[in-house]
C-alpha cells in the first residue's frame, strides 16, 4: 500500500431541517390549532481514531464529504428525521488542523477517540412551538441552521516510544530487526530506508514498547535534501532518541563528524525535537578491536560534547541490545508513572510535542514555498501534488 502521512479536505456538516407551518384540519372538527412539526438536526462530521490504519491514503481519492441534512418538519406534530452523522476514520496519531486558519482543532492519539470537526445545524421550529393563549392561530416558523464546513489538514505522525536517528547506513534496520518481529529490508550496500518501520520490543510479559526506524537522514536534510525533511516530524511523538552512530563505516568516514552531522540537522529542523532526550548509541562494536573502539568513542563523545548515557552495540550479532532494551523500558514505565501522578508533568508533555509538531510544519511549509519558487509557480496544485510525487510503498509489521 502507499504511505501517505498528509490529506487536505473538506468537510460539510448537514443543515438542520426547517419546521412546518401547518393546521390541523379534520371533519367535524372546526377549530384545529396548529400541528407544525419541527425539523431535525443535521449530521455532524466525526473523526474517528482506527487502529487498522495506516495511512491515509483514501484520502488521496476523495476529499469532500458531506453529511446528510436534516428533513423538514411535517404537519401532525411531525418531526423530521435528523440527519446521520458522517464518521470518518483515520490512523491514530492524526493531528487535525484547520488549514485556512491554522488552528490545531485536536489530536487523536489514542484508539476509538472521536473529534467533531464539523458541527451540523440545530433543527427549525414548527408553528406549534408557538403557540400560546394570545396567539391561537400562529404562522410563525424558523429554518435550520445551516452546518459547519471546513477545509481540514489531516497529520500522520508514527505513534512509537523511540525513535532512531542516523546516517543511513548505520545499522536502524539491522537494530530493529534484532529486537522485534519488524522485518524492514537490510543490505550489505550503501541505501536508506524509505519509510518508517514500527517494531514492538518484547522485554517480558506484559512489558513492551514500539521503536520507529526513521529514514535515515542525510546533510542538508533539514532544508529539504533527500527523503529527511518528509519524515524527521514522526519523531515528535517519540519519548526518547536514540542515536545511532556507524563506529566501522564502510566507506571511511569519520564516526564524529558523521554523528555531529545529524545533531545539526535536528537543530536546524527543531531546536525543540533537538532537546529531546537522546541516547548515544555507537553501532558495530564487533569490526573494531578494543583500541580502535575506544579511540573512536572518545573522538564521538568530544565532538558532541557528550554527557549521556552512551551505549556499545553490534545490532547485526544483538550483542548489547538486551541491556539497552530493558534500560529503555525502565525509563518509559517511570515517565508514564510520573505522568500519571502529575498532571501537570502530563500536560508539559503534551504541550512539548505540539511545539516540535509546530516547528516541523513551519519547516515543510518554507521548504514547499521554496520548491514553488523555484519552479516559478505559487499555485495551490503545486502544493497538493507534493507528496503525490514521493509517494512510496511501506509495510508496517507489528
Amino acid at each position: 500500500m502507499k504511505f501517505v502521512d498528509e490529506a487536505s479536505i473538506r468537510v460539510f456538516a448537514g443543515n438542520g431541517g426547517s419546521g412546518c407551518l401547518s393546521f390541523r384540519r379534520e371533519k367535524y372538527v372546526p377549530r384545529g390549532g396548529p400541528d407544525g412539526g419541527d425539523g431535525g438536526d443535521g449530521g455532524s462530521v466525526i473523526l474517528e481514531a482506527d487502529g487498522n490504519l495506516n495511512t491515509m491514503v483514501d484520502f488521496r481519492f476523495q476529499r469532500s464529504f458531506r453529511a446528510p441534512n436534516g428533513e423538514p418538519g411535517r404537519g401532525r406534530n411531525q418531526t423530521g428525521r435528523s440527519g446521520e452523522d458522517l464518521v470518518l476514520k483515520v490512523p491514530v496519531g492524526t493531528t487535525v488542523l484547520d488549514e485556512n486558519t491554522g488552528e490545531l482543532l485536536g489530536d487523536l492519539a489514542l484508539p476509538g477517540q472521536h473529534l467533531v470537526v464539523a458541527q451540523g445545524g440545530f433543527h427549525g421550529l414548527g408553528n406549534t412551538r408557538f403557540k400560546s393563549s394570545t396567539n391561537r392561530a400562529p404562522r410563525q416558523t424558523t429554518r435550520g441552521s445551516e452546518g459547519e464546513q471546513r477545509e481540514l489538514k489531516l497529520e500522520l505522525k508514527v505513534l512509537a516510544d523511540v525513535g532512531l536517528l542516523g546516517l543511513p547506513n548505520a545499522g536502524k534496520s539491522t537494530f530493529i530487526r534484532a529486537v522485534s518481529s519488524a522485518t524492514p529490508k537490510v543490505a550489505d550496500y550503501p541505501f536508506t530506508t524509505l519509510v518508517p518501520n514500527l517494531g514492538v520490543v518484547k522485554v517480558e510479559a506484559h512489558r513492551s514498547f514500539v521503536v520507529a526506524d526513521i529514514p535515515g537522514l542525510i546533510e542538508g536534510a533539514s532544508e529539504g535534501a533527500g527523503l529527511g525533511i518528509r519524515f524527521l516530524k514522526h519523531l515528535t511523538r517519540n519519548r526518547i532518541l536514540l542515536h545511532l552512530v556507524d563506529m566501522a563505516p564502510f566507506d571511511g568516514t569519520d564516526p564524529a563528524d558523521a554523528a555531529l552531522a545529524i545533531v545539526r540537522e535536528l537543530e536546524r529542523f527543531s531546536t525543540t525535537l533537538a532537546r529531546r532526550e537522546r541516547w548515544l548509541v555507537l553501532n558495530k562494536a564487533d569490526l573494531l578491536d578494543a583500541e580502535d573502539f575506544a579511540r573512536r568513542r572518545q573522538a564521538v563523545v568530544e565532538a558532541l560534547a557528550w554527557d549521556g548515557p552512551v551505549y556499545e552495540i553490534a545490532a547485526i550479532s544483538g550483542q548489547g541490545t538486551q541491556r539497552l532494551c530493558a534500560d529503555l523500558m525502565t525509563l518509559l514505565e517511570e515517565r508514564r508513572a510520573q505522568e500519571e501522578a502529575d498532571p501537570e508533568l502530563a500536560e508539559a508533555e503534551r504541550q512539548a510535542q505540539l511545539a516540535m509538531q509546530a516547528e516541523a510544519r513551519q519547516r515543510v511549509a518554507e521548504y514547499r514555498a521554496s520548491r514553488r519558487r523555484q519552479a516559478g509557480s505559487a499555485s495551490d496544485d503545486d502544493d497538493d501534488d507534493w507528496d503525490d510525487d514521493d509517494e512510496v510503498e511501506v509495510e508496517y509489521v507489528p
